[in-house]
């Protein structure tokens, strides 16, 4: 790396950088399945203990905490889905499906899906291409091996993409992957300027419940939004979706969304949706599939 300042790069070396994974063409589709007018894939980074694990901390109270993900969250999450006869992705680092392996068993067989999330949640900028091409391979055998199931999808920690995290998806030969924002619909990622005819299904801030919820006694990191706020947020970038014929898709955490006190919020959400008559609920995976195939990939 340059290791001039920034203003003082060339030409050549702040587009390297740029280019290195980089928004193709859009892949919104012409259609969606049954003339649905937007496609809703809900998603749950089912992070569970690893959020303390992954940086060497040994809180015992933070990792109850992300206990309550297994023991109330996710119950909570599947009988909403299942009321309303929608299937979601699950994103699961390999140590957490390790620690609760009947979890995703009983995912898998309901017909969700279970996407690849890290091994222990680690920052994938942090490691070196062997350390994370391990670690991301690693993580796919476990989950095939619980489920029966090869991933095809995978979700970054903390969506935190390296230089090297395409070429590991490239080399899993994986369908998609979901950790980027650079649009609101699909598109093809390209690599150094590339097509790759890797699928990204874009994340966003925006349109996932931690940043309005989490907590940190020892930070200043606190819940500052209320739940009908957050509902709001979510139903308007629903809203946007449909509007445009365009996907809506949205990140959840077991520990996060499943409390009493916010579960309501899907669940309200679903409703609100449904009304609608024409909109797709569909597992990212399959997403990614029908946009596939209407761009010929």
């Amino acid at each position: 790396m340059n290791e001039q300042q920034p203003w003082a790069w060339s030409e050549v070396e702040w587009r390297r950088l740029v280019d290195q994974v980089r928004a193709g063409r859009s892949l919104a589709p012409r259609s969606w399945p049954n003339g649905a007018r937007a496609a809703v894939a809900l998603s749950f980074d089912s992070d569970h203990e690893t959020n303390e694990l992954r940086d060497g901390a040994r809180s015992i109270g933070r990792m109850s905490w992300g206990q309550y993900g297994p023991r109330q969250g996710v119950p909570r999450i599947t009988r909403t889905l299942d009321r309303h006869g929608v299937r979601a992705s699950f994103f699961v680092p390999a140590v957490a499906a390790l620690l609760h392996p009947e979890e995703q068993r009983d995912l898998a067989a309901a017909g969700h899906e279970i996407g690849i999330h890290g091994w222990i949640h680690e920052l994938n900028s942090a490691l070196p291409y062997e350390t994370e091409r391990d670690l991301m391979f690693r993580a796919a055998d476990v989950l095939e091996k619980l489920t029966g199931r090869r991933p095809v999808g995978m979700r970054t920690p903390s969506w935190d993409f390296s230089p090297n995290t395409l070429r590991i998806v490239r080399e899993l030969g994986l369908l998609y992957d979901s950790s980027l924002m650079a649009d609101d619909d699909p598109y093809e990622l390209l690599e150094a300027g590339e097509p790759t005819g890797i699928i990204e299904l874009p994340v966003e801030w925006i349109r996932d419940d931690a940043v309005y919820f989490n907590m940190h006694r020892f930070s200043g990191l606190r819940p500052y939004t209320p739940p009908e706020a957050v509902f709001d947020i979510f139903r308007r970038e629903f809203d946007g979706a449909y509007s445009e014929g365009g996907l809506f898709l949205l990140t959840m955490h077991p520990h996060v969304i499943g409390y009493r006190s916010r579960i309501w919020i899907l669940d309200r959400l679903l409703e609100y949706m449904k009304e609608k008559g024409d909109v797709w609920f569909a597992t990212h995976a399959e997403v990614a599939s029908h946009v596939k195939a209407e761009a010929g990939l």
